[in-house]
């Protein structure tokens, strides 16, 4: 069985970007959510590894948002319509993860980005560190309407349908860091109505724990290397 198509999250995959995602945050709390900045800053944005705890906690960003930072539903939405346009605006610098871009370079199969980031955000990425030639697809939460983000398989759909004519009968990898990935991953093999496998890889690197999850990977990594050593047991 070979594998004929790598699907990555990007957030805590491919990129550390807590730095920006908590500037970012910070601004837009400003706007929407004042009494939750300055001494009153909710505790999971004061620093990164605190920010990691509650990111690989929260089933998504609805749930971080109103049960980690405290906002109420109606904050909450306000944040989510302002967060790709903070997104753009903002200059924190994002790096890849150690090891990403030689892991990138050594696949030679069709690459693709479904993300919640914003997809001219990421291939901008993808651009500086010279890897965007070894994506074919980028699907980003802007990219797709509102209620239909992950764990809803659209965007993944969407995603095989830019690298395939028919997605049907291929094997998959999804790779993510988050137990909504995994779910995602499920989802979108259902989508398929099963006549294609989807199997989920989490990345352990940026801080994820899947023993603690109801949606268990099939693999876990502990560095982007170890990929390689999934794909050879496919060839």
């Amino acid at each position: 069985m070979n594998i004929d198509a790598i699907l990555w999250d990007y957030d805590g995959t491919l990129v550390n970007s807590v730095p920006k995602n908590i500037n970012i945050t910070k601004q837009i709390l400003s706007k929407v959510a004042p009494r939750l900045t300055g001494d009153n800053l909710p505790e999971y944005l004061k620093m990164e590894e605190s920010y990691h705890i509650a990111n690989h906690k929260a089933r998504n960003w609805q749930d971080l948002y109103i049960n980690y930072y405290g906002m109420s539903e109606t904050e909450m939405l306000e944040a989510g319509a302002m967060w790709s346009t903070y997104q753009l605006q903002d200059k924190t610098p994002v790096k890849l993860f150690s090891e990403i871009k030689q892991t990138v370079n050594q696949i030679d199969v069709p690459q693709g980005i479904c993300s919640q980031n914003s997809s001219e955000n990421i291939s901008r990425v993808l651009e500086q560190n010279s890897i965007i030639h070894k994506f074919q697809s980028v699907v980003g939460y802007d990219d797709i309407p509102d209620n239909a983000q992950k764990p809803i398989p659209f965007g993944g759909i969407k995603c095989l349908e830019q690298l395939f004519r028919n997605a049907e009968g291929k094997t998959i990898f999804y790779i993510g860091d988050h137990e909504g990935d995994v779910e995602f991953a499920r989802n979108i093999e259902k989508e398929l109505y099963r006549k294609s496998r989807v199997i989920a890889i989490t990345a352990k690197y940026s801080g994820a724990e899947p023993k603690l999850w109801s949606y268990k990977p099939d693999y876990e990594i502990e560095c982007p290397a170890d990929l390689l050593k999934i794909i050879r047991k496919y060839s």
